[in-house]
């Protein structure tokens, strides 16, 4: 099994919710995932913000969902980090 550990996504939001808000409505998402989120640019209406989430098995297409639940637009996966694990016999 190959699992997602750690993923960089560009994306682009309205104000609101704030920076804070959409944080934490990914983090809700795992059980571990930790959500590191840096604001890269604002005009009038969006912001452009990276996201980096690490966890023990990232679910990638439910983060896509939050993100356009929240009324974002994921530009690009930036980074990736995964780990092939083997299950024990």
């Amino acid at each position: 099994m190959v699992y997602v550990k750690r993923i960089v996504l560009d994306v682009l939001k309205p104000h609101q919710p704030n920076a804070l808000e959409f944080s934490q409505a990914i983090a809700k998402v795992g059980i571990d995932y930790c959500v590191h989120l840096i604001v890269l640019e604002v005009d009038e209406n969006t912001e452009t913000i990276q996201i980096e989430v690490t966890g023990s098995a990232i679910d990638f297409e439910a983060i896509q969902v939050v993100i356009k639940d929240l009324g974002g637009s994921l530009h690009s996966i930036d980074e990736v980090e995964v780990q092939s694990e083997t299950d024990p016999a």
